[in-house]
C-alpha cells in the first residue's frame, strides 16, 4: 500500500479504512518513501489485527527518479532488519526481491532470503517481475510462495508465469493491476455501464474470475478509490463478460 507520507494522518486513516473493510494483505516496501511507507503501516495498524498479513520488499533502490536493482546479500539483509525495525516486527510474513540485481549471482540473492529464514526473521519469500525460470531457479534454494509481477488487462506479458504459479500453488500479485486508460466504447466500458460499475471495478472483477491465484495489489491514497477497489470483489461476470474481456485489447 503506497501511502501519502506528506499526511501522515490521511495515510494512517487510509489503512485502518482498509483493515476495517477486510483488506488483509498489506504490501509495501522498504524503498517507497525511503522506508516511510513501513513506519505509516506501523503506525496505523501495531499491533496488527489477527488475519492481517504484512509483506514488503527489498532489492531494489530509489535515489530520485530512478529505480536500481541492488541485490548484494549484505544489502538485502541489511534491508530486512531495517523493514522490520520500521514495521515493528519480530517476523516478516513475506519477505519479496524487488527485482532481480543481474549484478549479482541469483543465488546469492535468494542464499540472503534464506538465511533470513533460517533466522526466523523471515516466514515467506517471494519474487518481483521475474520469469518462469527464474522462479524455479529460486525455488531450489526455498520454496518461492508468491510472484508480483506487473499484469492487466492490457498488458499480458508474463501470462505464462501465471499459468506457472496456477499450477504449482503459488500466488500471483498483479502490480498495476488496472490498465492506465480505457477507451469510452471499449469492451471494458461497455461491460462496466451494464454492471453500472466502473472500468477499475471490472477490471479487478477480471483479474479475480482469471485465476484463484491471484490477489491484486491496487494503490491508492484516495478513500473513495479503496471502498471502490473492495467492492470489486462483489461484483459478478457473466461467462459472455468474461470471454469479451478475456479477448486481446480489451480496452481499445
Amino acid at each position: 500500500m503506497r501511502m501519502p507520507a506528506h499526511d501522515p494522518a490521511a495515510a494512517h486513516a487510509l489503512a485502518r479504512r482498509a483493515a476495517d473493510l477486510g483488506v488483509t494483505l498489506f504490501d509495501t516496501a522498504d524503498s517507497y518513501d525511503l522506508g516511510r511507507n513501513e513506519e505509516l503501516l506501523a503506525e496505523a495498524l501495531h499491533p496488527y489485527p489477527d488475519g492481517v498479513v504484512v509483506a514488503t520488499k527489498a532489492g531494489q533502490c530509489h535515489p530520485g527518479d530512478e529505480w536500481i536493482p541492488l541485490g548484494r546479500p549484505e544489502y538485502l539483509r541489511q534491508q530486512a532488519e531495517l523493514s522490520l525495525r520500521r514495521l515493528r516486527l519480530d517476523r516478516i510474513d513475506l519477505f519479496q526481491l524487488h527485482r532481480i540485481d543481474p549484478e549479482v549471482p541469483l543465488a546469492d540473492q535468494i542464499g540472503a532470503l534464506k538465511q533470513l529464514q533460517d533466522e526466523g526473521k523471515v516466514r515467506h519469500v517471494g519474487l518481483s517481475e521475474v520469469s518462469v525460470d527464474q522462479i524455479v531457479e529460486a525455488g531450489r534454494i526455498t520454496p518461492v510462495v508468491s510472484v508480483q509481477n506487473r499484469y492487466n488487462l492490457d498488458d499480458r506479458r508474463w501470462e505464462d508465469v501465471l499459468v506457472h504459479c496456477e499450477r504449482h500453488g503459488i500466488a500471483f500479485l498483479p502490480w498495476l493491476p488496472i490498465a492506465p486508460s480505457v477507451r469510452p466504447g471499449s469492451p471494458v466500458a461497455g461491460v462496466a455501464r451494464r454492471l453500472g460499475a466502473t472500468a477499475a471495478q471490472v477490471a479487478l472483477a477480471w483479474l479475480l474470475r482469471r485465476s484463484e491465484v491471484v490477489l491484486p495489489i491496487p494503490g491508492t491514497s484516495s478513500p473513495r478509490h479503496l471502498e471502490e477497489n473492495v467492492r470489486a470483489t462483489d461484483l459478478e461476470l457473466s461467462d459472455e463478460d468474461f470471454a469479451l474481456l478475456d479477448r486481446p485489447a480489451a480496452l481499445l
